[in-house]
C-alpha cells in the first residue's frame, strides 16, 4: 500500500508518495516554500496542493514540528502560534479529503531510520537529531519509539538549545562550520549524559551538507548521518500512516 508522507518544517512543506515497504520515494519530491508562518488553515491548503499535485486520495502521514498527540498538535516553535492546541489532524483530512496520520517531525525521521537506516537492528538507544530551522530529536530503544522527545527545548546557557545549535542559528550568529560545530558536540555531550545512547543520528537539512562540520563534532557514542538525509522526515510520515488503525 502506497501512502503519502509530507514533512512540515520551519521554512517549506514538503512530500511525496513512498512505498512502505522500501521507504523508497516514488515519485521526486514536491517543495513548497513557506517563508512566512503559515497559520493552520494556510498550511492545510499546503498540505492540499501536495495531495493534488500527486492526484492523492489514499492514506497521509504528515510530521509536525512540535508535540503531538493524536490529532492535536501541542506545541509550535517555529511555526504559527495558533497551531497550539489545534486540531491539525482533522484540518488536514478536511482540506486533502484524506485519512491523515500525524506525527512530530523528528519522531517521524527517526521511524525511516530505525526501520530502514542507520539505525535499524540497533538493539539499544538511539538518538535521532535533526538540524534544520530548529532542532528535533528522537529516542529509540530497542527500536521502540519515546515519542515527543522534543529536546532541541532543552534549557541552554540560558535559552532554548536550537537558539543556539541549530542550523539556522549558525547563519545568524555568523558562526564558522568548525566553531558551529564544537557548540553541536557540547549539546550532544549533554544528551550523551541524560540518554547514554549507543548511536547519534544526524538528520535534516544540515545532513546534506556533513562534510563541513562532522568531523568537529566530538561525542561519545558513534555518530552518523541519517540514511535518508533530508527525506526521511517524508518517509517516516508514510510509515506512520502506513500502520494499522
Amino acid at each position: 500500500m502506497k501512502t503519502l508522507g509530507i514533512d512540515i518544517g520551519g521554512s517549506a512543506v514538503k512530500g511525496a508518495p513512498v512505498d512502505p515497504r522500501t521507504g523508497r520515494l516514488l515519485a521526486p519530491r514536491l517543495r513548497i516554500a513557506t517563508p512566512e508562518p503559515l497559520t493552520p488553515l494556510a498550511m492545510s491548503r499546503a498540505v492540499a496542493e501536495i495531495a493534488r499535485h500527486f492526484r492523492w486520495r489514499g492514506r497521509i502521514g504528515v510530521g509536525f514540528p512540535g508535540v503531538v498527540q493524536g490529532s492535536r498538535t501541542l506545541t509550535s516553535a517555529n511555526l504559527h502560534p495558533r497551531f497550539v492546541g489545534c486540531d491539525a489532524g482533522r484540518l488536514f483530512a478536511q482540506a486533502t479529503g484524506c485519512r491523515v496520520a500525524l506525527i512530530n517531525d523528528a519522531d517521524a525521521a527517526g521511524l525511516a531510520e530505525v526501520t530502514f537506516g542507520a539505525g535499524r537492528r540497533v538493539q539499544g538507544t538511539v538518538l535521532l537529531v535533526t538540524i534544520g530551522t530548529g532542532i528535533g530529536t528522537a529516542v529509540f530503544s530497542g527500536g521502540r519509539l519515546l515519542p515527543n522527545t522534543e529536546l532541541g527545548h532543552l534549557p541552554w546557557h540560558g535559552r532554548s538549545a536550537e537558539r543556539y545549535v541549530s542550523s539556522a542559528a549558525r547563519k545568524r550568529r555568523g558562526l564558522s562550520w568548525a566553531s558551529w560545530a564544537r557548540e553541536l558536540g557540547e549539546y550532544l555531550r549533554t544528551l550523551e549524559r541524560l540518554l547514554w545512547p549507543e548511536l547519534i543520528v544526524l538528520g535534516g537539512g544540515a545532513s546534506s551538507k556533513s562534510d563541513k562540520f562532522i568531523r568537529h563534532v566530538r561525542c561519545r557514542a558513534k555518530l552518523v548521518v541519517a540514511s535518508s538525509g533530508n527525506e526521511a522526515g517524508i518517509v517516516g510520515a508514510a510509515l506512520c500512516a502506513a500502520e494499522p488503525g
